[in-house]
Formats: structure tokens, sequence, C-alpha cells
């Protein structure tokens, strides 16, 4: 019987101030907004900030995008999977994984290896080709537990809400590291299927990950939207799962900024930083700022040769070599830290028009990208 709007007014929730889930929605995808031709070892963050994809999985490729939806009231985007290429000659060791990682300060509130160890219940919606059975669950990295469900997907958008108890052992490290994982399996070989479901939290056991769990890459109609992911402290059904907290664009795009960002040109002489020349005209420096960072992340940049230095109306010509000399959180050239500013170095010799000494600006050439990306994911 379905809860009358009177009784669901009145349930307490016990939500954040802010969402636990960065880009629930799937509104925010800096890095592409498809790539095709993915499978075996493309791991990493692809496309959809935050949702990252583990993959060990043969012959089976896939594109994965953010898509715009118009079916769902409420949601605008949402994480798209579609199989380019089938795999049914499943050997033991594949699987196909899709991940939310959450830092262990982020988890405290669960009061997880507490003898009160609360609930932790996730939602999502999801539209698939047709009725599949797929696996979630959660995984204490902290201490090698884990837990899990099937869920069954359907032709239209469905709500799955699943409620996972509590875990009165192993607590989690209260730091900026990965403690808990939310995991959706899609494909798992026998190495993920032979064993028995672990729907109790138990020590992570490969073997009872899928069991009784579909293939994504059965066939090339398979495909699978994703959105509206959050995870809540407590016991909850569909019927009474707390609101999606949605978040403004700028503030869902700076917290995913957290993780990943990336300074790059749009056009040609677009500006990316200011400097100065040292080392007789020889070399440009800059100090680019970013936003704070989970950790010191790792920085990296297009070729030299698409960053120029110039002054005035004296153009400096393309760069020649191009390093990220630091990341500078504090003073000094070489100092670490999670926030402040990215010190990069042009070598720009030859570019006797400019002066010495002088400030100088860093822009793009010709109509060529040129990007500086920091990472600090989980």
């Amino acid at each position: 019987m379905a809860l009358s709007r009177a009784f669901r007014n009145s349930i307490k929730y016990e939500q954040r101030a802010v969402p636990l889930v960065v880009n629930g929605d799937m509104a925010v995808a800096q890095r592409s907004d498809s790539v095709t031709g993915l499978g075996d070892g493309d791991e990493g963050y692809v496309t959809v900030d935050r949702m990252r994809h583990t993959i060990t999985a043969g012959a089976g490729r896939f594109t994965s995008k953010q898509t715009a939806i118009t079916d769902l009231p409420g949601f605008s985007e949402a994480l798209e999977l579609d199989c380019t290429t089938a795999d049914t000659s499943i050997a033991a060791d594949e699987v196909f994984h899709i991940d939310y990682r959450i830092e262990g300060q982020d988890a405290q509130h669960f009061k997880k290896g507490h003898s009160d160890a609360d609930y932790i219940t996730v939602g999502f919606y999801a539209k698939a080709d047709a009725a599949i059975t797929y696996t979630a669950g959660f995984i204490d990295t902290d201490n090698s537990r884990h837990i899990r469900q099937q869920f069954t997907t359907a032709t239209s958008f469905t709500h799955h809400v699943l409620a996972f108890p509590g875990d009165t052992t192993g607590k989690l490290t209260d730091d900026n590291a990965e403690s808990l994982r939310f995991r959706i399996t899609l494909h798992g070989g026998s190495n993920f299927t032979s064993g028995t479901l672990a729907t109790a939290w138990e020590s992570t056991t490969n073997a009872n990950t899928h069991v009784g769990g579909g293939s994504f890459f059965a066939s090339t109609d398979r495909s699978l939207f994703i959105t509206g992911l959050q995870i809540e402290k407590g016991q909850y059904t569909s019927e009474t799962m707390p609101p999606f907290q949605y978040e403004s664009y700028d503030s869902n795009l700076k917290r995913c900024k957290r993780y990943f960002e990336e300074c790059a040109g749009t056009g040609t002489g677009a500006l990316i930083g200011q400097g100065f020349l040292s080392d007789g005209s020889s070399r440009a420096a800059s100090m680019i700022s970013f936003n704070e960072k989970r950790a010191t992340p790792t920085v990296t940049s297009s070729a030299a040769g698409t960053f120029t230095a110039s002054q005035g109306v004296q153009a400096g010509g393309a760069a020649t070599g191009f390093i990220v000399k630091a990341w500078s959180g504090s003073s000094g050239a070489n100092s670490g830290g999670e926030a402040g500013l990215c010190h990069v170095h042009l070598d720009t010799s030859g570019h006797s028009s400019m002066t010495d000494g002088q400030m100088c600006r860093i822009a793009q050439t010709s109509s060529t990208t040129a990007s500086i990306t920091c990472e600090s994911e989980l």
C-alpha cells in the first residue's frame, strides 16, 4: 500500500547539509562527454566526473558518455554505457565495475565498526535495454570487507533503493584517502560468480561479488543509463528514501574540482596564465591558480608547442619546452600541499624580442588546445 503524502511529509530524514555523493545528477563531465572503444584495461575516470570505470573484459568494448535525458522528471543528464562489441566467451578473471569512491573523513557518520553502526542506503535511477540482473554493494577498503545485493533493470527509468545493514566490524580511517566504495558490477567471470552472494558484511571475497548477475557484454543491444545517485545514513525503502539533494551547477563543479581540474585555452591566443621572464629572456615562469585538491595532485600538460609567451605587442612564438616545476601549497617553489598554485616554467629560448625580468602572458598558440590538468582522484 502506498504511503500517504501526509505520512511521507512526516518522515524525519538525517541528510547532510550537502549530499555525500558529488555529481550524483551526472551534470559535470570535465574530461569528455563521450569516449568510444573502451575495454580491457581502460580503467579510471573517463567521462562523467566521480564515476570510475574498473574493467578487465576480454573482447568486450563499450562507449561511455554523458547524455541528455528527457524521460525522468528532475534530471537532465545521465551516465550512458553502450556495448559496442559483445563478449560471450567470458574468461574467469573478466569483470566490469562502475565505482563511486568515498573519503574516510566523509563516511564517519555511518559509525562503521561500532556497536551501533548505522544502515547505509543507496538510491539511483537506472534504465536499460532489457530486464537484466546486475549486482551492487559497498566495499570497506580499509578493512577488506564487502556486502552485495542484486537489482534488476527495466526499459524505463526505475528508482532502485538498496539498504545495507551496518557493519560492527572494522572502523573507517578518518582521513582524505579512500575508505568506502560503492560498486555496481555489470559483468563477471567465474572468479566473481562462483561463490555465494555476500548479502551480509564479510571479508572481501571475489567469488561472492556478482553471483546471479548478468553480463553487460552479452549483446551489442546492451545499454545502461544511471543518474540520481545518492547515499544516505539510515534504512530506507523506495517510498521512504529522502529526496535527492540538488546542488547548483557551480557548487557541483567546484566539488568535482577537488579531484580533477583542467586549465585549458578556448581559442587562438587564449590566456592560460601570467608570469615573468627570467634567465636571459629564455624562460617564462607562471603560477597558475587551481582549486584546493584532495591531496597533492599529479600535474600534466599538453605539448610545449601548444603554449606561447609574449609581452605587450611582442610575440614570443611557440615554446620549445614546458616544465611543471612544482605544486606549491604555501611558500617556496617546491613546497607540497593540496591547495595553492601550479608553478610552471616555459622554455622560450630564442625569444629575443622580450625583456628579461618583466611580466609576460602565457597563452595558447594558434588553434591548438593548450591545457594543464591537476588530478587527485581516489
